[in-house]
């Protein structure tokens, strides 16, 4: 089992662009300026910026959905279906409310945990049974905020914040290559140590 498709969940437009809820975005745009001759390009049947690439030698798919979040299965879907990517060879990079700002996890499966991305993504999928990256941007109460939830993923971090979240993702794109290789256990592992 290796990764085929390299998801960056966020919102499209330049109102979006530094908030958090773009932290997937952060990292596939990260992701591609480190494989030589990879861009994101518009591709309209799939409503969503798409680059095909090589990481390890394994051909990979980075896929951003134009869709705004809570429609992201659109692209998803679409792009899996038409190369007939299973769910369990895709990678999902979104923000996460229930980690600090910095902390980065991956995992298999499990619930949307509240997150519109996942839901949309887990119904055109059909199934909870892909792989996530997630990236901690902590909770409005744990960082003492009087914002609720969707005012908070929609504003930029705090410059502290987002040092932080910077730094997750340059954990994260380390172990990416073993991920996409299919070394789950060892990426897991060198992410949630480092």
């Amino acid at each position: 089992m290796t990764i085929r498709l390299i998801v960056g969940l966020g919102n499209p437009g330049a109102e979006y662009e530094q908030t958090r809820h773009n932290a997937g975005f952060w990292l596939v745009d990260n992701l591609a300026r480190g494989m030589p001759g990879t861009f994101l390009q518009r591709e309209s049947r799939f409503n969503a910026l798409a680059a095909k690439g090589s990481i390890g030698g394994q051909e990979v798919w980075l896929l951003e959905p134009q869709t705004y979040m809570n429609r992201s299965g659109q692209s998803v879907g679409g792009l899996a279906r038409f190369f007939k990517i299973n769910p369990d060879e895709i990678l999902v990079v979104h923000d996460e409310l229930d980690l600090p700002p910095g902390a980065a996890k991956l995992k298999k499966g499990g619930s949307s945990g509240g997150h519109n991305g996942l839901k949309d993504i887990t119904a055109a999928l059909g199934t909870q049974d892909y792989w996530r990256l997630r990236l901690g941007i902590g909770h409005p109460r744990t960082l003492n905020l009087a914002q609720n939830v969707a005012d908070f993923v929609l504003h930029r971090p705090r410059r502290e914040e987002q040092l932080l979240i910077d730094e997750a993702i340059e954990k994260s794109l380390k172990v990416i290559p073993l991920a996409v290789a299919g070394k789950m256990a060892l990426a897991t592992t060198a992410l949630h140590t480092a």
